[in-house]
This record gives structure tokens, sequence and C-alpha cells, in this order.
């Protein structure tokens, strides 16, 4: 797939705070890429650099591989800040003067209503929306000049489980309209469940980058135990299905590869002759590998 964005090395610097550090990343066409981070971590500078509002201290962006210009932003729809229209107006007259404000026409309203699930209502005041209506139907302005390309900063931030659901569900279904969708959120959940790619940021660095069933794999751990620890690990270090392990104490902690369990370990133990003291599998959850990532050192 072809690249739509493409970040080289870019930086911002604040006075002595580096919001962003040299990052680098691609987000290709067609993914929902996500940008996920703490408060603070340098997302929305991020997204402010690629969408030219701030000016970078250093490194390059591109989209559709050329510099960002006129043309480029016309094929971006963006939704930065909290939602800005006139209250006691309806949808329809709000989304009416953004589209003159674009100067798109009014030919896609009745489609971007129909599209964030507001159609019906079209003539309610802005100020009768839910908070969960009211980002739908920014959402449905970032779109009426048909970008190719929605970029989105916490989307469901501050709003109720039914709004965040209703959003969640929307973002999927643009996707599916062929969209590419760049979002920044610090919400786990909403990344797992939404994003097809990630970037994990801390302090404006990258700690983790790919695919979120990579990135983002709450996978089960086999802690394993047996006298004589040295023998223990060299057998472990020999087996192929083992992703990832580490000692604590004298117990050994195993990731596995997709596919196999904590009984193929005692397979592969008892054929190497080590009779396990311990064996126990652990849930590990998305929080605690998330807080791993984050707490490694760059």
């Amino acid at each position: 797939m072809a690249d739509i964005l493409d970040i080289n090395n870019l930086s911002k610097r604040y006075g002595s705070i580096q919001a962003v550090d040299r990052l680098t990343i691609r987000v290709e066409q067609g993914s929902i890429y996500g940008l996920l981070g703490p408060n603070g971590s340098g997302k929305t500078t991020t997204l402010g650099m690629v969408l030219d509002v701030i000016r970078p201290s250093g490194g390059s962006f591109s989209w559709f591989g050329q510099p960002v210009s006129r043309d480029t932003k016309r094929r971006i729809g963006a939704l930065l800040e909290t939602p800005n229209f006139y209250p006691y107006l309806t949808a329809q007259k709000n989304l009416r003067i953004v589209a003159d404000i674009k100067g798109v026409g009014d030919s896609q309203i009745g489609h971007v209503l129909q599209l964030v699930g507001l159609s019906q209502r079209r003539h309610t005041t802005f100020k009768g929306y839910s908070l969960g209506m009211k980002q739908r139907l920014a959402i449905a302005a970032a779109l009426l000049n048909d970008p190719e390309v929605l970029v989105l900063d916490e989307p469901t931030n501050g709003l109720d489980p039914e709004g965040i659901a209703e959003v969640r569900e929307l973002i999927l279904k643009i996707a599916a309209e062929g969209k590419t969708i760049l979002l920044a959120s610090h919400l786990l959940d909403e990344v797992e469940k939404v994003c097809t790619h990630v970037a994990v940021l801390q302090r404006g660095e990258l700690r983790a980058e790919g695919p979120v069933s990579t990135i983002l794999s709450a996978k089960d751990q086999v802690i394993i135990g047996a006298p004589g620890t040295a023998r223990l690990l060299e057998v472990v270090q020999q087996l192929p299905f083992v992703a990832t392990h580490h000692t604590e104490r004298d117990l050994v902690h195993l990731t596995l590869q997709d596919g196999y369990s904590s009984m193929d370990v005692n397979r592969a133990m008892f054929e190497a002759g080590i009779v396990l003291s311990q064996l126990t599998v652990r849930r590990k959850s998305l929080e605690a590998q998330f807080l791993e990532i984050i707490k490694q050192q760059a």
C-alpha cells in the first residue's frame, strides 16, 4: 500500500521542553493509525505539525509523497479542537456555513449527516445535541470536502460510554468507505478496538510502532521454575516458539508465539530431562503491556 503520510525525524522544541523528538513513522493508505501515549507525550503537537498549524523545529513530513501545500490540504479533513458551532442554528445550517467556508458547496451535507447518524436530527439546534452528537457533527463537518484522510485528536475525550461507542463505530464506518484515519488518543481501549496500527509515544519519543496486534498484544505469560535455573534458561533459549523471556528471582517468565500453550512448554522441558517445580499461566493485561512499553528507555 502507498504511504499517505511520511514523517522523518520530526522534532518540536518549546524552550527547554522537547515536545517531539526525532519522530519517524509512516501511515499507509487505508489504515487506522493511532498515536497512543499519556497526556503530554507529543501526540497533539505531532498532529499540529503535519497539519501545518505548528512549525517543526527539525525533520520533515510529506503527504501523498508531496510537501504540504494547498492541494494536499484539500485532501485532508481534520478535527483538532472542541466542536465550535452556532448553538441556536440547526445541524444542517451549521454545516452549510462550514461548507461555505471550505468552498465546497452543499452537495455533501446530506451524505455526511447520514454517515454520522444525524439525518433524523438535522433540524435540531446544536445546543439540543448531546456531547456525543456534537462530536459526530464535528466529524461530519471534517468530511464535507470528501477528504482521503481524516485526522482526529482525542475523538472520544469527555464522552460518556454511549458516546464513546458511537464515535468508535463511526470511525470504523468511515474507514470502511476507504478513507485513511490518523487519530491521537491516551485511551488504550480505544486504540485496541479501532486502530490497525499504533505508534506509542512518551515525552515526545517513539517507544514502539507497528500493527496493533503486534504492539499491543495482551498475551498470556507462562511462568516456570525448576532446580537449576541456568539449565532451564539454556533450554528456553532453544525453543523456537518462545517469543520473549526474562527471569525474576528463580522463575522464568515466557511469552509464547501464537498457537502455542503451557502444554508445549511442559512437553519440551520433559523431553529435555527437566521436571518443572512450577508452571503457572498468568493473563497479561493490555495496561501492563502498555506500561512496559513506556517504561523502556530509548
